[in-house]
């Protein structure tokens, strides 16, 4: 008797499967096939996209050892293709090396314009370093209150970068002459147990080397005493040899 019933069962959910089938089946075939391409569309996605920043890694690459071989005309050709073409990440890369290389060249204010630049597309780390490394082709050339305000943005006391910041601010004044705050600054970092360990080390050799001194005139090391011929009697006021 059960087997009757269940034969019944049976042929009930064939029906209902048939009478779904009839009404949604094209819906659920093309549901399955939106899926299917889906899938396959982002993973071709994907490899382009792999391919792109392999592509943009090598080319950036090359365009550096082009920048190191001092060819600045090549080498800033290649830097501003990958601005335009590469992915975000490389593109914001190739900035800051072509500012890297055009500051090594001598095009300061150049440089400086492509720092700014990226400083204000970026608001994260690479925009940060941008700013820092902008602070620094500045640091002896730019007026003091001109430097603060650019590296506003990294010394604020909550900010990673506060301690590069303020170096760039120290080396500053050390630059313009203002020995007394180069060597307080140089010195709370050198004791901010916060600060990077390698900084804390230069930054403490520059507050020992000011506060010694520094640049000052020590004196002039006496001139050398010509050498007199075997035989020759010494010159007057030296010692025989």
């Amino acid at each position: 008797m059960s087997d009757i019933f269940r034969e019944v069962e049976e042929e009930v959910r064939r029906e209902r499967f048939e009478q779904i089938w009839k009404q949604y089946g094209d819906y659920i075939i093309a549901a399955v096939a939106v899926v299917i391409i889906a899938i396959a569309g982002f993973e071709l996605w994907q490899r382009y996209e792999a391919n792109q920043n392999l592509k943009a890694s090598d080319t950036l690459i090359a365009a550096q050892d082009l920048a190191e071989s001092g060819n600045v005309v090549k080498s800033s050709e290649a830097f501003a293709t990958l601005a335009r073409s590469a992915p975000g990440g490389y593109a914001k890369m190739a900035r800051l090396s072509h500012a890297a290389a055009l500051f090594a060249s001598g095009q300061r204010m150049e440089a400086v314009a492509i720092y700014k630049s990226v400083a204000a597309d970026d608001s994260g780390p690479i925009g940060s370093l941008a700013l820092l490394r902008a602070g620094w082709a500045m640091a002896d050339s730019a007026p003091r209150t001109d430097l603060a305000s650019l590296l506003a943005p990294l010394t604020d006391p909550k900010s990673p970068w506060r301690h590069p910041a303020h170096e760039v601010l120290a080396y500053a004044d050390f630059h313009a002459g203002n020995t007394r705050a180069a060597q307080t600054e140089f010195a709370m970092l050198g004791d901010d147990k916060d600060a990077p360990e390698s900084l804390r080390r230069r930054a403490a050799a520059m507050a020992s080397f000011l506060k010694n001194g520094g640049m000052a005139n020590f004196g002039t090391v006496p001139p050398l005493q010509p050498e007199t011929p075997p035989g020759a009697a010494p010159a007057p006021g030296t010692a025989p040899q």
